[in-house]
């Protein structure tokens, strides 16, 4: 006895029910894979950020992404770009984090020279001290530089009579030292600890010149 053709296609649909219900539970549905419709802007908002956009007469972001609009220190970073053109804030502090490193370690090592073009007479006199007065207790420091967790400008200042700029910047680095005595034995510190090394730093600089290098002319703390 033949199947009526009502059954058959009562079948057939119950097939194609069953494998859409299977299809929808191993792909998902259309919630988790296709780009969201963007929401709209609340009323009297715009969702733009007018904050960064680049127009004439605008907030320069190289300046106000370090600094807050309208400081002194920000009026003292523009007339800087505006006596050297190719200095850019951000470049700097990606200068400053190196020169950072580099000296610290140039200090803790006892070792002064590479960086001596780097550092102005008194910081040097004041660090050369130090490394001195350790060799005198036959002192000697093993460092290790971990990195740079914050670094922020803190100010900057800028003569327009001389081009004469200054820029302060407190950095706080992790890095791990030991003191030992004369004979090796260990007596502050630990290879095993992390501490930090907080410092505040102000570079100068003549703009406009050809010697493009800032130098380290005050420490503290």
């Amino acid at each position: 006895m033949q199947s009526s053709p009502v059954l058959q296609l009562l079948v057939l649909a119950g097939i194609a029910i069953f494998l859409i219900v299977r299809l929808r539970s191993v792909l998902g549905t259309r919630e988790g894979f296709e780009k969201p419709t963007a929401p709209r802007p609340v009323e009297g908002h715009s969702s733009r950020r007018a904050d960064f956009e680049v127009i004439e007469g605008g907030p320069d972001p190289d300046i106000v992404d370090h600094v807050d609009e309208g400081s002194e220190a920000a009026e003292a970073l523009a007339k800087m770009k505006g006596a050297d053109p190719s200095f850019g804030v951000g470049d700097f502090l990606g200068g400053a984090r190196g020169a950072y490193e580099m000296i610290l370690m140039a200090f803790e090592k006892g070792d002064l020279a590479e960086v001596r073009p780097f550092i102005s007479d008194e910081v040097y006199e004041a660090m050369a001290g130090v490394v001195e007065d350790r060799a005198d207790k036959g002192l000697t420091i093993e460092a290790e530089f971990i990195g740079i967790r914050e670094m922020t400008l803190r100010d900057a200042a800028f003569d327009t009579a001389n081009s004469d700029a200054e820029i302060t910047v407190r950095f706080t680095g992790e890095m791990t030292s030991v003191v030992r005595d004369r004979a090796g034995e260990i007596i502050e510190g630990s290879p095993d600890t992390v501490k930090s090394q907080r410092d505040v730093w102000t570079f100068e600089r003549k703009m406009g010149t050809d010697d493009p290098n800032w130098i380290l002319v005050a420490t503290g703390e």
